[in-house]
This record gives structure tokens, C-alpha cells and sequence, in this order.
């Protein structure tokens, strides 16, 4: 029998550590199945430019894991049994399943898993929220959304966005919509000041762009509640609103503390240095699903670049306990925000060892063509997942069978 490696999810990180993980174990040891909701892959960074009318590529899984020997199962994941070592999944909505890509529910056991389920809109925490907002964690939303929007477009008279949150998302997305849609009136909603985790020239270059775009800022403002045609803040402030995006904040899915994992209060994995669950050592968990500490002592953010450190880690330290070889520490680190502001522009935060911004900052043309690329890359990366990687595939340490028990320890 093989060494039956799982991973749940093929986002960004997901898809990033099977491939690797295929094309570095030998197939005659090690068996690989990606578990994912969707046939093609979302482009998650980009879902905000999906929103306001761009086209964003989508490649099918299906290709993106062909001849690399990954299985790809089309199924939803409905709980998780680390004690036996069984994921239970669902079938999906999609009527995609075909060719050589298995679909449908049933049970699925594994002696590794890898927990790369991210994360969505925290849509729960304020009344109305998930009934009258959208957000776009999500590609389905994303797309309820630009329908939303496309629909206010032809009415002809204008409309009111409001974007709740002013998070790194909430920037983006109503940047982005203001610029690709003048006819509509885009207001941000800020808890607290505008741009706070920014530095002041960085808060001001936002400001100045933010007034350039006609996007309104209400600063100091919580939100109560969200109904179909307004948003309540505390205060007594309403705002009329015909499409509501929510960004404030994300949540990961219950789905690892309703199996027993350990877990935080917002319900990410906790693990050790090298990925690997503390309560389940057959368990490794990464991108935004993940609690990893970061090498500054301070929690990793949710963002597509801690996705691709806890990715790395994992992989080396799979690698190396199924390869009876000492685990390496990759980096685990946090030193910038980009912030794109529309298609021509953007802001570069970096940050110190403590996450906090430094006093420079670079904005304009040259950090939005920086993070255009960036795109563009992790795309083409995520498309080739094998590419560049040693041909030489790792034999295991010991016979499959075993390698769980020991690798425990």
C-alpha cells in the first residue's frame, strides 16, 4: 500500500504543496489526492477586479494536475476524522465532474493530510450581514456582486455601493470599483481611522486617491446592521445603499474544531514550528486555515504570501519525515502590504519586525505594475505545478504502513 497524501483545498497554497509534494515523492511510495469544491481554479487575490468587470482566467484543475499523477476529486468537505484518519466529503454543485476527475461524497482516509481550506467573509457576526452583503472572499459572490453591479449600470441613474471594512480588501474593492464604474457613488466604511495600518504618508497618498476615484470615506464608524436597501452604523449613521460588500474581516470554515483539532478561538489550526497539527501529528495545516507564528514571534496574516511560507514549510517538512531526514526550518516571515488602488495604481507598505509600517512607503504607477506581475506569476505558477522542480523523486524511509506510526513520534 501507498502513502496516501490528502489535501484539502487547491487554492493558492493548496495547489502549491501538491504539486510539489508529486513531483518530489516517488509514486511507487506515495499516493496524492486534492480535494476541492470547484473544477478551475479562482484566482483569489483578483476577486475584487472580478467584481468591478474584469475577466480573470480560470484554469481547470483538471489540467493544471494532469500528468503529475494527482488524483483530483470534486467534492465538498463536510467533516474530518483525524482520531481515524477519514475526511467525510459531499457532492458538489457542479456538473463539471468528467474524464479522468473523480466526484461525489463518501469517505476518504489518508495518513497525511494537508488542511488548506482557507477562508470566507465573516459574514455571521453582524445582523443582516449574510442576507443583504456580499463579499468576495468567494467566486460565486464575487459574481452576485458584479451582476449587482452591471444591473445598477444599465438602470442608468447611478447607485450607492458601500463597502463595510477598510482592511486591505475594503481598499481594494472600492478603488476598484469607483475607477471601473464613475457612474456609481462608492462609499468606505472605516471602523476606526482610514488607512491605520498604513504609515502617515502612505495614509495620505490613500486619502489623496481615495478623493481622486470620488470614493467617500466615513471613518470611526461601526456597523450595526445591514438591511436590503441601507446600512446602519452606530451613531445613528445611515447609509442608503443598493449593493452592500462586506470585507470586514474573514473566518475559516468550523469544519477542524468540530473534528477535535486544536484549535484558536477564531477556529485556525494550531501547530508547531514545521505546519504540523499539535493535538494531530498526521495533520499539517497552511495558508489562511492555519495559526502558525510567524519568525517576529507574531501571528502570521491572512494573505496570499503567508499562504506560500506555511506552503514551504510544509512541504520540507513532509519531505523530510516521510524521507527519515532532519526537518528544516523555512522562513516565516511578514514584510510588506501592496495595496492595489485601481489598475494604474497601487501602495507599497513595507513593515518591521513587530508587523508595524515603516515610515517609507512607494505609490503609483511602478507598486502597481510590481503586484500585476506578482498575479501574473502566482497564476502561471499554480497552472505549472511541477515546473522547475528536481526530476529525482525521494523514495521513502520506510514501508508505508509504518511511516505514520513512526513520523508520530
Amino acid at each position: 500500500m501507498r502513502h496516501h497524501i490528502v489535501v484539502l483545498g487547491a487554492g493558492y497554497a493548496g495547489a502549491y504543496v501538491a504539486g510539489n509534494l508529486a513531483r518530489r515523492l516517488s509514486r511507487k511510495d506515495v499516493k496524492i489526492t486534492v480535494v476541492n469544491a470547484v473544477p478551475d481554479f479562482v484566482q483569489r487575490m483578483r476577486l475584487h477586479q472580478l467584481t468591478a468587470g474584469r475577466d480573470l482566467q480560470a484554469p481547470a484543475l483538471a489540467d493544471v494536475f494532469a500528468g503529475t499523477g494527482i488524483e483530483l476529486r470534486l467534492a465538498r468537505v463536510t467533516a474530518i476524522d483525524p482520531e481515524h484518519r477519514i475526511v467525510t466529503l459531499a457532492d458538489t454543485d457542479t456538473d463539471s465532474v468528467a474524464g479522468s476527475v473523480a466526484g461525489g461524497g463518501g469517505e476518504l482516509g489518508y495518513d497525511t493530510l494537508v488542511y488548506a481550506l482557507g477562508s470566507r467573509g465573516d459574514v455571521e457576526r453582524v445582523p443582516g450581514a449574510a442576507e443583504h452583503a456580499f463579499d468576495v472572499a468567494a467566486r460565486p459572490s464575487a459574481l452576485r456582486l458584479r451582476e449587482r453591479l452591471d444591473s445598477l449600470d444599465r438602470r442608468g441613474g447611478g447607485g450607492n455601493v458601500v463597502v463595510v471594512g477598510d482592511g486591505l480588501t475594503g481598499i481594494e474593492t472600492a478603488t476598484e470599483i469607483a475607477e471601473a464604474r464613475p457612474g456609481l457613488s462608492v462609499t468606505l466604511v472605516a471602523r476606526g481611522e482610514l488607512g491605520a495600518r498604513l504609515s502617515a504618508g502612505a495614509r495620505r497618498y490613500l486619502r489623496r486617491a481615495c478623493d481622486r476615484l470620488g470614493v467617500t470615506v466615513v471613518e470611526h464608524a461601526g456597523v450595526e446592521a445591514v438591511e436590503a436597501t441601507r446600512v446602519l452604523c452606530a451613531g445613528g449613521t445611515v447609509l442608503a445603499s443598493d449593493a452592500t460588500v462586506w470585507t470586514a474581516g474573514f473566518a475559516v470554515s468550523p469544519i477542524a474544531a468540530i473534528g477535535g483539532l486544536e484549535v484558536t478561538g477564531k477556529g485556525q489550526i494550531v501547530v508547531d514550528r514545521t505546519m504540523r497539527s499539535v493535538s494531530h501529528p498526521d495533520v499539517y495545516a497552511i495558508g489562511d486555515s492555519v495559526h502558525a507564528i510567524g519568525d517576529n514571534g507574531r501571528p502570521l496574516p491572512m494573505s496570499c504570501a503567508s499562504a506560500g511560507y506555511t506552503g514551504r514549510q510544509a512541504i520540507e517538512a513532509i519531505m523530510a519525515r516521510l524521507t527519515g531526514r532532519a526537518v528544516p526550518h523555512t522562513k516565516l516571515v511578514h514584510t510588506y502590504n501592496h495595496i492595489s488602488l485601481g489598475r494604474r495604481n497601487a501602495i507599497l507598505q513595507t513593515v518591521d519586525d513587530q508587523g508595524k509600517p515603516k515610515p517609507k512607503y512607494q505609490g503609483g504607477r511602478q507598486p502597481s505594475r510590481v503586484q500585476a506581475a506578482i498575479h501574473r506569476t502566482a497564476l502561471w505558477a499554480t497552472s505549472h505545478p511541477t515546473y522547475g522542480l528536481p526530476k529525482r523523486r525521494h523514495r521513502l524511509a520506510a514501508a508505508p504502513d509504518r511511516i505514520s506510526a513512526r513520523t508520530s513520534a
